[in-house]
Formats: C-alpha cells, sequence, structure tokens
C-alpha cells in the first residue's frame, strides 16, 4: 500500500460529485487519442489534460512501457478449461466465493452487471452476472481464463487494482485498450488475511453505472467481508488440526498418514528471495537459511544424513556444528508457526508431505500442461540462494519452463514467457518470429525486440 499513501480519494474514482458523464467520456477519449498519438513520450499530457487522474496516466505510461497494443484485446484464454478448473479448485477465494455470490453476483444480475474473480496475476477465474453483457464481453476476452493483468491488456480496473494494491475505477477510454473504452468497471484486490499479500481481486463490469461512486463501498464491503470469511476458515482449519491430534503425548514422530490429507503444507519459492511455507489458510515466511534446509529435505521425502544435508545446503564451505545449530531453531519456529510438521534427526526427515511449487511447476512441464506451469510460475527459485540444492532445482526448472515452450511453438504463452521471463533471449524471440501468424500484432513488437538485442 505504500505506493499509493498520499492519494485522494477522488483519485481512485472515476467521476467527482456532480460531474456530468458524458463530458467526462469525451474528455477521456481526446486525453486517450493524444496519448497514443505521441507514443506515451510527451511529458506534457497531465498538463493538457488537467482533469485526467494520475493514477490513470501512470497507469497508460506503464501499459506503453509493456508494449501493450491499444488496438488489441485479449481474445484467447491463457488458460485451457482444465486449467481453470484446477486454479478454481486450490484458489482461497474459491472456498468462501458463496459470500460474494450472495453479496454481490445476484444483485449483478439483476442490475445488469457482470462481478469477475480474478487470481493475484490478474487471470479471471469466475465472471458471472448479466447473460447478454456477459457475451457481449465474453467478445472482447472478458471470460474466465483470460488475463487481465496490466503487462497483457493495460489499464483496467482488475489489472490496476492489483499493481496499485488499491480499490479503483475506470471508465470508459481510461481504459488503455480501445476495445474496451464502452465498458466501465471497479475492482478491489483481495488480501490473505495472514500476511497481507495479494490473493486476488473483485470486478463488476458493466455500462457507466460500474463506475459510479456508490458501487466502490459495495465491491469494498463484499471484500470485507470475504476477508472475515478467509480469517474464519483458518480457524475451522486450525480447529480441525487439533481435533486430529490425539490428546496423549504425541510421539517424537508424527506419521504421514496421520495429517489431514486436504491441509498439506507447502513451501513457495518461486521469484522469492524468502521461501513462504503456507498452511491452513496462513503464510509464513521462512529465514533464508531455513529455506534451504525445508527445501532440501521436501525435495528428498526419504530423508538426508549429515554430510548430505550439509552438501545441499551449505556445499564444501559447510560443518556439521553450523546445520544442527540450524536444525535446532528450525524446529522452534515450525512449533512456534504451528505446522504440522516435526523434523527428525538419523537421518534429517521431516514427519508428512511438505509439497513445493517448483516441483508442482516440474510435474505440469513432464505432463505437458505448459500453460498452468508458465501461470504458476513467478519467477527463479529463491533467486539470491548459492545452497546446492536451491541452484540444481532453479536451473531444472527454468531449463525445463524455457524448453516446454520453445518446443510447444503455441504463440501465446511463448509471448507471454518472452516478455515476462526471457527480455534477452534471442532464441526465443526467433522462435517467436517463426510461430506467430503472419498478420499478428505482435510481430512488430518482436521484430523490433530482436533488432535491439542483435544490435546489442
Amino acid at each position: 500500500m505504500a505506493a499509493t499513501m498520499g492519494r485522494e480519494m477522488s483519485d481512485w474514482r472515476a467521476l467527482r460529485a456532480g460531474e456530468s458523464v458524458s463530458e467526462r467520456r469525451a474528455l477521456l477519449e481526446r486525453a486517450h487519442e493524444a496519448f497514443i498519438s505521441d507514443g506515451g513520450d510527451d511529458p506534457a499530457i497531465l498538463r493538457r489534460f488537467a482533469q485526467l487522474r494520475p493514477v490513470v496516466l501512470a497507469s497508460w505510461l506503464r501499459s506503453h512501457e509493456h508494449t501493450i497494443d491499444p488496438d488489441h484485446a485479449p481474445q484467447r484464454a491463457t488458460l485451457t478449461t482444465d486449467e481453470v478448473a484446477q486454479f478454481r479448485e486450490v484458489h482461497p477465494i474459491g472456498r468462501v466465493l458463496p459470500v460474494v455470490q450472495r453479496l454481490l453476483m445476484q444483485e449483478a444480475s439483476d442490475s445488469g452487471f457482470i462481478v469477475a474473480v480474478g487470481d493475484a496475476a490478474g487471470r479471471l477465474l469466475w465472471v458471472d452476472g448479466d447473460h447478454k453483457l456477459r457475451t457481449r464481453a465474453e467478445d472482447m476476452g472478458f471470460a474466465a481464463g483470460v488475463d487481465w493483468s496490466e503487462q497483457a491488456v493495460g489499464t483496467s480496473a482488475p489489472g490496476s487494482a492489483i499493481a496499485l494494491n488499491h480499490a479503483i475505477q475506470v471508465m470508459g477510454a481510461e481504459h488503455y485498450s480501445r476495445a474496451v473504452h464502452e465498458w466501465s468497471c471497479t475492482a478491489v484486490p483481495v488480501h490473505n488475511p495472514g500476511n497481507g499479500s495479494i490473493l486476488g481481486v473483485i470486478d463488476v463490469t458493466g455500462g457507466d453505472g460500474a463506475a459510479s461512486p456508490h458501487l466502490m463501498p459495495l465491491v469494498e464491503a463484499t471484500v470485507a467481508a470475504v476477508h472475515a470469511e478467509l480469517k474464519l476458515e483458518s480457524l475451522r482449519a486450525l480447529i480441525e488440526r487439533e481435533r486430529a491430534t490425539p490428546k496423549r503425548r504425541a510421539p517424537a514422530r508424527i506419521r504421514a498418514d496421520a495429517l489431514p490429507r486436504k491441509l498439506p503444507p507447502r513451501l513457495v519459492t518461486l521469484g522469492r528471495d524468502q521461501a513462504q511455507l503456507e498452511h491452513a489458510g496462513l503464510s509464513h515466511q521462512v529465514g533464508g537459511r531455513h529455506s534451504e534446509i525445508l527445501l532440501a529435505l521436501a525435495a528428498t521425502p526419504r530423508g538426508l544424513n549429515t554430510a548430505q544435508l550439509v552438501d545441499e545446503v551449505y556445499g564444501q564451505d559447510g560443518t556439521d556444528q553450523t546445520l544442527r545449530a540450524e536444525i535446532v531453531r528450525l524446529r522452534k519456529w515450525l512449533a512456534a508457526v504451528e505446522v504440522p510438521l516435526e523434523l527428525s534427526s538419523r537421518p534429517y526427515q521431516l514427519s508428512g508431505e511438505l509439497r513445493i511449487d517448483a516441483l508442482e511447476a516440474l510435474e505440469a512441464i513432464g505432463r505437458g500442461a505448459h500453460r498452468l506451469a508458465l501461470a504458476a510460475y513467478e519467477g527463479p527459485l529463491l533467486p539470491d540462494s548459492e545452497a546446492p540444492v536451491a541452484v540444481r532445482l532453479r536451473t531444472e526448472v527454468d531449463a525445463s519452463l524455457r524448453e516446454a515452450l520453445l518446443q510447444s511453438a503455441a504463440a501465446d504463452p511463448l509471448f507471454e514467457y518472452a516478455q515476462n521471463w526471457a527480455p534477452g533471449d534471442v532464441e526465443v524471440w526467433q522462435t517467436l518470429l517463426q510461430v506467430l501468424p503472419p498478420l499478428s500484432p505482435k510481430r512488430a513488437r518482436v521484430v523490433a525486440k530482436l533488432e535491439a538485442l542483435t544490435a546489442e
């Protein structure tokens, strides 16, 4: 939220009190045309259109930097129907979706609005509401499985709410894509009550009424109810876990099959300097060395002896004494955060299953679910870690994802991969140029990128 501190509430709402909708729309159309004509390179744009909201101008500039084509709206889903179903099954908002349906979706159907729920990456997972309006919206790519992040489509309420971590309204030509200019929307990010991280976004889309001043408090109230329900769910999970624990003194080691199967802990390592340990709706940041120890043990469920674990975590510079001291601290930390894992010795081994997002990505690649793996990929595994286990898995995931996308020769995921994760990889951009359709608007950007890379 720090990036948004100090802004006035009017920055986030599309209309000021008493402002004419038609006049506002006309002003926005002129500002958008001027911005696109100047290629986003005119620093005086804000002075020329003083009524343009700074948050919108900043988003337009980001859209320009991402080389978004304002004449192109997303037409294809970045997730298949099966992948959307998988994401819905595991996404935390899915577990409290009845709250959204009760407070917002039913009202939206009666009022001529669409309600969309997306994940933290801006991909729409649920879209419901007025049937006729949904059909029209699908024509411009507003449908489940489509990426509506700023990096994909430019300025929009769901994408900008995530980028700014703040509730926002976007009206008419404030959208960067011309295909969305007839629409308006209000979106509010949803957060993990445990650590404040963004879980996703709830968006209301429709005509001018979808950016009316009274709508933002309604969506914010819905999100507040979602947050409350997520907290209750975490409490219920904690109670369930305690009930599953025998009242007698627990043995030194908990059997894996005694743990609640539907609540396996998960180690999130991709794109993070420090791992996150997720369990029962909560997320705990793990210290750097503890991240590496858990990674090594989770990657080898059968266990590691002292020398093997030292090699995996420290390499040649490690000692048994240093490892044992960290193991003592890690055991205390696991007990403090109440994660149902115990760390036994001889060999060093975790008492239950600990899933790793990196291994999940490799499994997805192995079964040909390349889009799912790309959607879950948030960057290199523990990028600052030099632990041998981290270096090995980081290299394996990155190389496997790259090779899978090159071999699949699917233009859309390869374009997403090139932009986000391979900006300097000449082979990726050359392959992309070969697989793009001849009339694709992306070809000009790919050619320009290749020219820049080969000129370096």
